[in-house]
């Protein structure tokens, strides 16, 4: 990962500190430690509005820390447990590419080698020359059944392959943001072509009154 560079402060502005607010109402006195993750979540989301690049620098981890009067290793040790928060600046467009089993088999490795092509960036947590695209190699993302999965930002686009990578990569080029989901059109989980049991709804007649 290339070396950055971190900024000297950070505040919460008018809009996180809305959602802190109202995040720290929801627990206890004594437990607002338990608001670490949102914390993260809207510094990251600050840096994102702010600078174009959505990551959480240690002085925000340090601010988080002294507003929930906790310790600032275990801020860090939360933000560096999760593939959701990015330690260093990252692209507009953060690729996230699960590769784990049924991805693989699913064919993820094609969805990653256009990736490369597309943007050409040749390892992981990589930007992009132009600093549209980073790539990071994620664990399972949970859509197993609509694999591979090509996580971008906060969206998942499913059933992908190299073709249809290579064409959401420049339709985000274009300023274009393609609808999230299967690229296949598929219904959720339902197979191509649309759902073939339950399509209709057959309830049994009204036994209201009946003795």
């Amino acid at each position: 990962m290339a070396e950055h560079i971190e900024p000297a402060e950070f505040v919460f502005d008018a809009e996180s500190e809305a959602k802190i607010v109202k995040t720290l109402a929801k627990y206890p006195q004594g437990k607002q430690a338990s608001a670490v993750l949102p914390l993260l979540d809207f510094a990251q989301r600050q840096m994102g509005r702010a600078t174009g690049s959505a990551w959480v620098p240690k002085i925000a981890m340090d601010v988080i820390a002294a507003r929930l009067g906790m310790p600032p290793i275990r801020v860090y040790e939360v933000a560096t447990f999760y593939f959701m928060f990015n330690m260093a600046p990252v692209g507009k467009y953060h690729l996230q590419l699960c590769t784990t089993t049924p991805c693989w088999l699913r064919g993820s490795d094609e969805v990653v080698a256009a990736c490369r092509k597309a943007t050409g960036i040749k390892g992981w947590k990589e930007t992009s020359a132009d600093g549209m695209f980073t790539m990071t190699e994620v664990e399972c993302v949970g859509a197993c059944v609509n694999a591979p999965i090509l996580q971008v930002n906060d969206d998942f686009f499913e059933d992908m392959d190299a073709a249809s990578t290579e064409a959401l990569l420049a339709a985000l080029r274009r300023g274009e943001y393609p609808k999230p989901g299967s690229v296949k059109g598929r219904q959720t989980s339902a197979p191509e072509g649309g759902p073939t049991t339950l399509t209709t709804l057959n309830f049994p007649s009204s036994t209201a009154g009946a003795e």
